[in-house]
């Protein structure tokens, strides 16, 4: 991939696809709140760059999924507030994307200027999978500017008009975040430190397949924890309560342990884990044996020799991949498995990696220090599908344009 700094940007005016789909919340006052900033803090290298250089900058981005139909409560006002404290300067919202309104405010900026175009999946043609009706947004969005600028990791797993059509259009490069995050992940398939070890959670066994198939050929520990570990108890035939459970995924499950087993790879499950009569903060806990877990109880989070025995195994690694909570972390009472793991990853020698998504979330709910790790991913779908192996559009792209 061509990097930013080998592109022509002083005066010209540069597309920027960016990832702002950020958490929102609604305010005391009735406006829009956005409670996690991390992935707009994300863009600011790439969007500083740009300023310095004396480009005219103009952003595309999404929130949420309104499926083309616009609607003010996934507007990007609220980002561009954002931006305007972080960078020092107005960023106005072009309301019409590839309209009259943003055609002029495109053709009024002066070098150093950043605006954002009004969330591009109010245009149903930035998803469709008609490949013309894409192309045709893209075509538009080429329009406005003179290169572009792929800084949205957390979409570039997908084939949409502002993620791979655009960039077939004009001259292009990897922003900051996206050049990181390639070489990161890049490494971790080709290059890892030894012991190299994955922490896995999260909900759901068949979300992670693929990452579980792709990765068990390559790490020498593989932990599980989350409500995809009851699974895994399944099939070794424990009995789970009233667990998250995936019964068509246990055929799947018990593979992986067998391959893991054969390839000697150190499989690590719930020794442990804190159960609960309902699935609520004020809910009866307790903490029984992974293979004790009474019936009409669900497990919510490890236990404390689960999390002892995860903190061991990270606390001797080279590398750290983590991705999916160990339990319910939005509730008190199940938190203390995800903070332990972070906080062990926090305080490793090992290069560390949080793969996006609700790990990323948690770390910065539970007030772990984010710059204790080496690297936090914004995208959780493309971080599991660069750790499956799969090929990116996003990133192939760029590639072919190279």
């Amino acid at each position: 991939m061509r990097a930013l700094d080998d592109l022509q940007v002083a005066g010209r005016t540069v597309l920027v696809r960016a990832d702002f789909n950020v958490p929102l919340a609604d305010g005391p006052d009735g406006t829009r709140i956005i409670t996690d900033d991390g992935r707009i803090r994300a863009a600011l290298p790439t969007l500083s760059y740009l300023r310095d250089q004396g480009a005219k900058t103009v952003v595309v981005a999404h929130l949420g999924r309104p499926k083309g139909v616009a609607s003010d409560a996934l507007g990007l006002q609220p980002v561009a507030d954002r931006l305007t404290e972080l960078l020092g300067t107005d960023v106005k919202v072009a309301d019409d994307i590839t309209g009259p309104r943003a055609r002029g405010l495109v053709s009024d900026m002066e070098p150093g200027d950043v605006l954002l175009l009004e969330n591009i999946r109010f245009d149903a043609r930035e998803t469709s999978k008609v490949a013309e009706e894409r192309q045709a947004l893209a075509t538009e969005l080429a329009a406005l500017a003179d290169v572009y600028v792929s800084d949205g990791f957390g979409v570039v797993h997908r084939e949409q008009a502002s993620v791979t059509d655009v960039a077939r259009l004009l001259p292009n490069a990897a922003g900051r975040l996206v050049h990181k995050e390639a070489s990161v992940f890049g490494t971790l398939l080709t290059d890892p430190g030894r012991p190299y070890v994955v922490v896995l959670g999260g909900s759901k066994v068949s979300d992670k397949l693929g990452v579980i198939g792709n990765l068990i050929t390559r790490v020498d520990r593989l932990l599980i924890g989350g409500g995809m570990a009851y699974t895994f108890l399944a099939a070794q035939g424990y009995e789970v309560g009233t667990s998250l459970l995936e019964a068509d995924q246990i055929d799947a499950v018990r593979g992986f342990i067998q391959e893991a087993d054969a390839r000697g790879v150190s499989l690590l499950l719930p020794v442990d884990v804190v159960v609960a009569d309902a699935f609520a903060a004020d809910a009866d806990t307790t903490i029984v044996d992974a293979d004790s877990i009474p019936a009409g109880w669900m497990g919510l989070d490890i236990g404390p020799r689960t999390r002892e025995l995860f903190a061991s195994s990270i606390a001797d690694a080279g590398t750290v991949v983590w991705n999916g909570p160990m339990g319910v972390f939005e509730m008190e009472p199940f938190a203390a498995g995800t903070l332990a793991v972070a906080r062990a990853m926090a305080g490793s020698d090992a290069m560390t990696v949080i793969g996006g998504g609700d790990s990323a979330a948690a770390v910065r709910i539970l007030d772990v220090d984010e710059e204790a790790f080496s690297h936090i991913s914004t995208g959780g779908g493309a971080s599991l599908e660069f750790l499956e192996g799969k090929t990116l559009p996003g990133l192939a792209v760029l590639e072919e344009n190279a």
